[in-house]
C-alpha cells in the first residue's frame, strides 16, 4: 500500500467504510432466529485491534496484512450467510467439507422455481455485490492508511483507546464486549475435522453393513403381494401435531382410514427419525434403503459406491420387480445404479403432457396414476409381484399452486391438469408472508393425503404400501426446534400382516399416538424386513 498522502475526506471515508463491513462481518448473527438490535449493539474487539495493526504496519507487510484481513473477513461474512441460509433450510450450521454439493441443487430448486432469467439475475447481483463490497473494503483500507501525519496519528489514538478500554471491560466481563471471530473460525475448522473422521466411521458402518447380505428366503409372509413404498415430501410429525395443521391433517388422516375400511384395507401407523430435515430428500431415501444413518451428502455418495444391498436389491433377489417412479428426477441420475431397479421411470419416463405446477413437474395423482397404467397395469397372470419406490412431490417448496383431486379416469395424459398447474398466486407472492406460506403447506399436504387415500382404496387389493414422509419442512413452516420425526403407515388387506406391526408398537390406524413407538429411520429397514418375512 505504497501511495500518496490521501485528502483527509477520503481517510474519513475509507475510515468509515472499513469500520461498517469489518462491523458488519464480526457481528453478523450465524441464525435466521438471532437477528435483533442488540445483535448488533455490541463491540467486536478485532475491529479496533486490525484497524490499529493496518496504521501500524508499513510496506509489504501493510499489503499482506491488507489483503489478509480482507480475505478473512469475507469468509467469515460467507460462512454467516451460508450458516443463515442452511439453518433456516436444514437447521444446522453450514459444513464447508459436506455441503459444497448443496449449491448446485439449490440453484436447481430456485431456477426451477423461479425460472432461469430470474435465478441468473440473482445470481449475478450477489455475485457481483459481494465482490463490489471486497473490493471496496480493500480500497477503504488504502485510503484509511494512507492518512497525513496528523490525520494518521489521530486515527491511531482513538483506535488504541478503543482497543484498550475495550479489552479492559472484556476482562471484566461487561456485556456486548467479544472477542470471538477466531473461536467462530476455530469452531468450524472442528467440525470439517469431525466431519472428515465421521466419515471413517462410516466406512466401518458399510465394512459391517447391518441386516441380510441377500434377498433369497425373506418376505415369505407378503408372497406375490405388491410392495409399494411411497415418500411423501415434507410430510412431518408437524403436520399431524403442531395446532397450526392438526385441524387439517388430522381429519384427512381419519377420512383416509374410513376410506380404507370401506376397501377392506388396514393400517398401523408409527414414527421414525429423519437423517435430514427442510430438504435433501435423498438422504432419507438412502437411509431407509440402505439401514445406514446417511445424514451428510459425503455419507450419500459414498454409500452409492457401495455394496450394501438396498432393500429395493433384496427385494429384486426374492423375486419381485423392482420399479423406481421419480417425478423430480429430470436430469441424469447415477444413483439408480446402486438402488438396483430393474425399471426407472424419471419424470421424462411418466409421460406427463401436462403444465408443471412452478418447480413440481407433475401432480401426486398423475405419478399414481402412471405408475398404475406403466408398472402394474402390464402385469399378466404368473409374472412376478411389484415392489415399487415412489417420490410424491406435490408438498414439495414452494407449495403452489395446490393441486385438487380428480375423477381418476380423466387423468389420461395429464393435459386435464392444465387449468390447476396455472392457478393461485406465483411463489414470489406467497413467499412474501410467512403465514401464506404455512397456509399452502398444510394446503398441499392434505391433496397429498386425500390422493394417496383415493388411491389406495381405488388400487390397493393384493397389495403392501409403505408411506412415509421423508423429512419434516423448513422451520419456517415448523418453527424452531421442531421433532425431526414423519410418520409412517403400513397399509394392507392382510389383517395378521398389520397385526404383526402392531405388536412391534404401531398404533392401528393412519394417525400414530404422540406416545407410538419412534424408530430411527435406518432401523425401519429391518424392522419392514422381519414382519415381511416372518408371520
Amino acid at each position: 500500500m505504497v501511495g500518496l498522502a490521501q485528502p483527509r475526506w477520503r481517510v474519513i471515508l475509507g475510515t468509515v467504510l472499513f469500520s461498517l463491513i469489518a462491523f458488519l462481518a464480526f457481528t453478523l448473527p450465524d441464525h435466521p432466529d438471532a437477528f435483533s438490535i442488540s445483535t448488533f449493539a455490541r463491540l467486536p474487539l478485532e475491529w479496533p485491534l486490525i484497524a490499529l495493526l493496518l496504521l501500524l504496519s508499513q510496506g509489504h507487510l501493510r499489503r499482506l496484512f491488507a489483503l489478509m484481513v480482507a480475505v478473512t473477513v469475507f469468509v467469515i461474512l460467507f460462512l454467516k450467510i451460508a450458516d443463515i441460509g442452511t439453518q433456516a433450510a436444514f437447521q444446522r450450521p453450514f459444513n464447508p467439507y459436506l455441503d459444497v454439493k448443496m449449491i448446485g441443487d439449490g440453484w436447481n430448486l430456485v431456477s426451477g422455481t423461479f425460472g432461469p432469467p430470474l435465478a441468473v439475475l440473482t445470481a449475478s447481483v450477489a455475485v457481483a455485490a459481494l465482490i463490489l463490497l471486497m473490493l471496496l473494503f480493500l480500497r477503504s483500507m488504502r485510503w484509511m492508511t494512507l492518512a497525513r501525519a496528523s490525520s494518521r496519528f489521530l486515527l491511531i489514538a482513538t483506535f488504541v483507546a478503543l482497543s484498550t478500554l475495550g479489552s479492559l471491560l472484556y476482562l471484566l466481563g461487561l456485556p456486548g464486549i467479544e472477542l470471538d471471530m477466531a473461536r467462530y473460525l476455530s469452531a468450524r475448522l472442528s467440525l470439517v475435522v469431525r466431519s472428515i473422521d465421521d466419515m471413517r466411521h462410516f466406512e466401518t458402518d458399510l465394512a459391517n453393513g447391518p441386516g441380510p447380505r441377500s434377498g433369497r428366503g425373506l418376505f415369505e409372509a407378503i408372497t406375490d403381494k405388491d410392495v409399494v413404498l411411497i415418500f411423501v415430501e415434507s410430510y412431518g410429525r408437524s403436520a399431524i401435531e403442531d395446532a397450526r395443521y392438526a385441524p387439517v391433517t388430522r381429519p384427512r388422516l381419519q377420512s383416509v382410514d374410513e376410506t380404507l375400511k370401506a376397501a377392506g384395507l388396514q393400517s398401523a401407523s408409527a414414527w421414525v427419525t429423519s437423517p435430514t430435515v427442510g430438504g435433501l430428500s435423498w438422504l432419507a431415501h438412502g437411509t431407509l434403503l440402505s439401514g445406514l444413518w446417511v445424514d451428510s451428502q459425503a455419507r450419500y455418495d459414498r454409500l452409492m459406491r457401495s455394496t450394501q444391498p438396498s432393500l429395493n436389491r433384496l427385494f429384486a433377489e426374492a423375486g419381485w420387480q423392482t420399479a423406481a417412479v421419480m417425478p423430480a428426477i429430470t436430469m441424469d441420475w447415477p444413483d439408480a445404479d446402486y438402488y438396483g431397479y430393474s425399471q426407472i421411470l424419471p419424470a421424462a419416463g411418466l409421460g406427463y403432457r401436462g403444465k408443471p405446477f412452478n418447480w413440481i413437474t407433475m401432480p401426486d395423482q398423475y405419478t399414481l396414476s402412471a405408475f398404475e397404467r406403466l408398472v402394474r397395469g402390464p402385469k399378466r397372470e404368473g409374472a412376478q409381484p411389484v415392489m415399487a419406490e415412489i417420490a410424491l412431490i406435490s408438498s414439495h417448496a414452494p407449495w403452489t399452486p395446490v393441486a385438487h383431486l380428480i375423477d381418476w379416469d380423466d387423468v389420461g395424459d395429464g393435459s386435464v391438469f392444465n387449468e390447476q398447474a396455472v392457478a393461485g398466486d406465483s411463489p414470489s407472492v406467497v413467499w412474501s408472508d410467512p403465514e401464506r406460506v404455512r397456509h399452502q403447506y398444510i394446503a398441499t399436504i392434505n391433496y397429498s393425503l386425500e390422493t394417496l387415500g383415493s388411491y389406495m382404496g381405488r388400487f390397493g387389493k393384493n397389495t403392501v404400501f409403505i408411506i412415509l414422509g421423508d423429512h419434516q419442512p423448513a422451520t419456517i413452516v415448523t418453527g424452531p426446534n421442531a421433532s425431526r420425526a414423519v410418520p409412517v403407515h403400513i397399509v394392507s388387506g392382510d389383517g395378521d400382516l398389520i397385526a404383526g406391526f402392531k405388536a412391534e408398537g404401531f398404533s392401528p390406524g393412519m394417525l400414530p399416538s404422540a406416545t407410538a413407538r419412534e424408530w430411527g429411520m435406518d432401523d425401519m429397514r429391518q424392522v419392514l424386513i422381519d414382519r415381511f418375512s416372518h408371520r
